[in-house]
């Protein structure tokens, strides 16, 4: 791009991104932004740590940064390109190259990941302040989530004039640490009162994020209203009504490349004009899980196995969809707990429901494409991707109606069925009743093949590129750049 059409240069800090390392929606959300901007004319480079073994998989890797003691040790940042991506790799092997994943090893966090993401969060602001030793230096810092969450703190009470965006993913994640840990994050003991640091005598590096950003984001309108209500602010309401003025819902996207019936390698092609091709991925679908004959709708559930995600709800509702013709094909891994109900409910209903435990990207894909149905019924849902997979395929979503669900599936009603605009169901309050009610009309719907298909039509042609969503990213940097 010539430089005379940059908009501006921002720095994107994050713990994952796609295609390096995935633990949930952050990563695609972190690895679609800046392909998604550089249409607007705005150029970004994400910085993570170096995970072991990520660094290797930089193509035409540069050192742009080097720092002494970086919490505990010495470290480089490498800049690079992977998959179209520009790159930046906090490499510091004392807090970075060990056994697990990003946060975790055997199901245990790693002691130190308050040091480990304060140190990404530190490198972030030297950048904004000083540059990288090619030349580039942002205009503007994009933090996400907790682990950024020390990336405006630091900015703030540095002194470094830089702008801040923080976008909260999940609020239930606020990156609590001891009081004592205070100095060892480099924080400033002044700032440790109600209305900076302190967190019901903790500190929180989320809160850290939200009380000293430029603005705030979430990845739904609706996320960021409820985000001001006890019942989903989780103790972080407060903080986010004061500033009120700052925050701006903007709904994710999901890359429409990668996820499209027409041009997906795992199935049989398909689109919104060619709807009977689908039916040859419901059969493959169905021996991939060996399901008999599912005579009424064949849903699917691609989730973490949580209580967040609703998953406990689906035992208490299964038997009566089960009954009225319905199958079941299930994909994720969670709490032992509910991994052992799906086993549980597969062992009861043979043929008719299937489980695999873990993730299987190739295999969410060939779901999509075969499944009528796909199955959210989370408690919260700040975004959701899964949904807008599902209305790319023609997979009509069945959602609780909160979060960016409210916001991207509109319900069977009278009204939207006879507008011919009706994408999928939703229901409320997010209880047994209320999913088993939204299921029953699921298999009535799925009973009337006109009806059916002209949803399935609507779904298709709904927007859930980043088309809009990065144009309100340009139009909050624009104005936050003045």
């Amino acid at each position: 791009m010539p430089e005379q059409a940059i908009a501006g240069r921002v720095l994107s800090v994050a713990s994952e991104c796609v295609p390096l390392v995935k633990t949930g929606g952050l990563a695609d959300v972190v690895g679609a932004l800046p392909k998604a901007l550089a249409g607007q004319g705005w150029q970004m480079r994400v910085l993570m740590p170096a995970y072991r073994g990520l660094a290797d998989r930089l193509e035409r890797a540069e050192e742009v940064w080097t720092g002494g003691d970086l919490f505990g040790g010495p470290a480089i940042v490498l800049a690079g390109r992977v998959d179209g991506l520009d790159m930046l790799l906090l490499s510091a092997p004392h807090l970075y190259d060990r056994d697990g994943g990003p946060y975790s090893v055997a199901g245990h966090d790693h002691a130190d990941n308050p040091e480990r993401f304060a140190a990404l969060c530190w490198v972030a602001a030297e950048i904004a302040r000083d540059g990288l030793g090619d030349g580039w230096r942002p205009d503007l810092v994009h933090a996400h989530d907790w682990q950024g969450g020390l990336v405006p703190a630091y900015l703030r009470y540095g002194g470094i004039g830089v702008k801040s965006v923080i976008t909260v993913h999940n609020i239930a994640f606020q990156g609590v640490v001891p009081a004592d840990r205070l100095a060892a994050l480099r924080l400033p003991g002044a700032e440790f009162t109600s209305d900076g640091l302190e967190y019901y005598g903790r500190i929180s590096t989320l809160k850290a994020g939200l009380v000293t950003a430029d603005a705030i984001t979430t990845v739904s309108p609706t996320y960021a209203e409820e985000l001001m209500r006890p019942a989903f602010g989780m103790g972080l309401e407060g903080v986010i009504a004061a500033r009120a003025a700052r925050v701006h819902g903007i709904l994710n996207g999901v890359d429409t490349e990668v996820w499209d019936p027409a041009g997906d390698l795992e199935a049989e092609p398909f689109d919104s004009r060619r709807l009977m091709r689908k039916a040859l991925n419901r059969d493959r679908l169905r021996a991939e899980f060996g399901l008999g004959e599912v005579p009424g709708p064949l849903a699917i559930v691609v989730s973490r196995l949580t209580g967040q995600k609703g998953i406990d709800l689906i035992p208490a509702v299964l038997p009566d969809f089960i009954a009225a013709g319905g199958g079941l094909a299930v994909l994720g891994s969670g709490e032992p707990g509910l991994e052992g109900a799906m086993h549980a409910a597969a062992a009861r209903f043979p043929g008719r429901v299937g489980v695999t435990i873990g993730y299987d990207e190739a295999l969410s894909h060939r779901m999509f494409a075969g499944a009528d149905a796909v199955l959210v019924p989370s408690r919260f849902e700040p975004c959701g991707l899964t949904q807008m997979y599902g209305l790319r395929y023609g997979t009509l979503p069945v959602v609780a109606e909160t979060g960016g669900l409210a916001d991207t599936v509109i319900n069977a009603s009278p009204m939207a069925l006879a507008a011919g605009a009706a994408t999928g169901i939703s229901f409320h309050p997010t209880d047994a009743l209320a999913f088993g009610q939204a299921l029953r009309r699921l298999t009535q719907l799925y009973a009337q093949p006109k009806v059916w298909a002209a949803m399935q039509r609507a779904a298709m042609r709904q927007p859930v590129g980043w088309e809009v969503s990065s144009a309100a990213y340009a139009a909050l940097y624009a104005d936050l750049l003045g």
